[in-house]
């Protein structure tokens, strides 16, 4: 019997522990680390609310955990509770999965200024991770600015304009349900330093902007190129400049009765934050940009878009874990194709950066996979180690409250039944709720 530690439950962890198991079947045992005392990662707490189609993919994680040769480790926090080096010493393999949780800075004066936020932030306040929980953002001003060109900046500007009504069926948290219902926002301003030919926002979801109920997005037609050059995307990227396109026809009299505008203001770089005297955000100064060989290049015009929020969607890095070699510029474990030291590997978002979808996680697993087989076979990681029952005896040592499957299957029960009616859960936003649910 081998054992592999996997760090991480969300995707690229459950679908390296489902690869584990099409290779070597109940030849391996695989203990499925967490450092909250529920699983799936990235699928509960990043996956915007409304996106509930999204979510479902968790049944297929759900049949690997079950798998007798499977276990979640929940509330077990990894380089704190027990260090890598102790973990390595347990399990023949160990698989970091960790992701990318941390927002990358904006590395701009003003950034710690109040009501600025990072999207890691500000998404993990509204799908109730515990760790942004009591963030508390203020959503009195009339302007907000959502910083970034790619999916997740229109999942921020999407919930930022939707009504209650609109979130019938999701999973958003109460608290976040509440406030957005008394936000007083009027304008909301994408902003990205290149044009339209240039962004990284999918068909589907770009197209779900033309559907708020009291707002439309806005598009100046002087920024979309020649309607000619379209033709020299791939498919769809060409698909979400239509999108841009019919934005940028929408008639101004029918916008007389909404009460957002979701702008999108293009050809923009981000130099500075401006603040008030008492600390708080209230306008971004930007730089008018050209795009030259697909790179945004400064004009030298400056102006200046009002802003009582600010979320930057720019990018995602993965937490250091102490013993583990770090890239601090890529802001990933150091790595060659998933290998980091013998018989320690990563995966997804902690191998190559927050770059692919969901579905991309599962081709990495299998590769993670290939890697260890690879080791296993030609030497290069040897031994058998105590795994699974070595990890216990050090858990009821160090006195660890160690969350299973079946602890998080009760508290998904209870999830469940203090739901509103138009939604499928109400998450418990705290770790101590979480593990009193577990027993109740």
């Amino acid at each position: 019997m081998r054992h592999i530690a996997i760090v991480g439950s969300g995707p690229a962890g459950y679908y390296s522990a489902e690869a584990a198991l099409k290779r070597w079947g109940d030849q391996v045992a695989i203990d499925v680390f967490d450092k909250l005392p529920v699983p799936y990662g990235l699928i509960r707490s990043g996956v915007a609310p409304d996106h509930q189609s999204i979510k479902a993919v968790t049944r297929r994680y759900e049949q690997t955990a079950l798998s007798a040769n499977v276990r979640f480790v929940g509330h077990v926090a990894i380089g704190q509770d027990v260090s890598i080096a102790e973990l390595s010493q347990l399990y023949d393999a160990v698989v970091l999965a960790t992701g990318a949780p941390r927002d990358r800075p904006l590395d701009m004066p003003g950034e710690h200024l109040g009501n600025v936020l990072g999207s890691a932030a500000f998404v993990g306040w509204y799908n109730g991770h515990p760790q942004f929980a009591q963030l508390d953002p203020d959503l009195h001003g009339t302007d907000a600015v959502v910083i970034g060109m790619g999916n997740v900046a229109l999942d921020v500007a999407r919930i930022l304009a939707k009504t209650r009504a609109e979130f019938a069926g999701s999973d958003i948290v109460g608290h976040a349900l509440d406030a957005l219902g008394s936000s007083r926002l009027q304008r909301i301003t994408i902003v990205g330093r290149r044009g339209p030919h240039q962004i990284m926002m999918t068909p589907k979801e770009l197209g779900e902007l033309a559907h708020l109920a009291r707002g439309a997005p806005r598009v100046d037609p002087a920024d979309l190129p020649e309607i000619g050059e379209d033709a020299l995307l791939e498919p769809g990227l060409r698909k979400s400049v239509n999108h841009l396109r019919a934005f940028a026809a929408i008639p101004e009299h029918t916008r007389a009765d909404l009460e957002i505008d979701v702008a999108f203001d293009f050809f923009a770089s981000p130099k500075r934050l401006i603040g008030d005297v008492a600390g708080k955000v209230t306008g971004i100064e930007v730089e008018r940009t050209t795009v030259m060989a697909g790179r945004a290049v400064g004009t030298g015009e400056t102006y200046v878009i009002p802003a009582g929020l600010v979320v930057a969607c720019i990018g995602y890095q993965t937490s250091p874990i102490a013993g583990v070699p770090f890239d601090e510029r890529a802001g990933r474990f150091a790595n060659h194709e998933g290998r980091v030291l013998p018989g320690l590997y990563c995966v997804g978002w902690a191998q190559h950066g927050p770059s692919g979808t969901i579905g991309t996680n599962r081709p990495d697993g299998f590769g993670v996979i290939e890697r260890i087989a690879e080791d296993w076979e030609t030497g290069a990681v040897t031994g058998r180690k105590a795994g699974s029952a070595g990890f216990d005896a050090l858990a009821r040592e160090r006195g660890l409250n160690v969350m299973t499957f079946d602890d998080w299957k009760t508290i998904e029960q209870a999830e469940t039944a203090r739901a509103r009616d138009d939604a499928p859960r109400e998450k418990f936003v705290d770790i101590a709720a979480m593990i009193a649910a577990s027993s109740a």
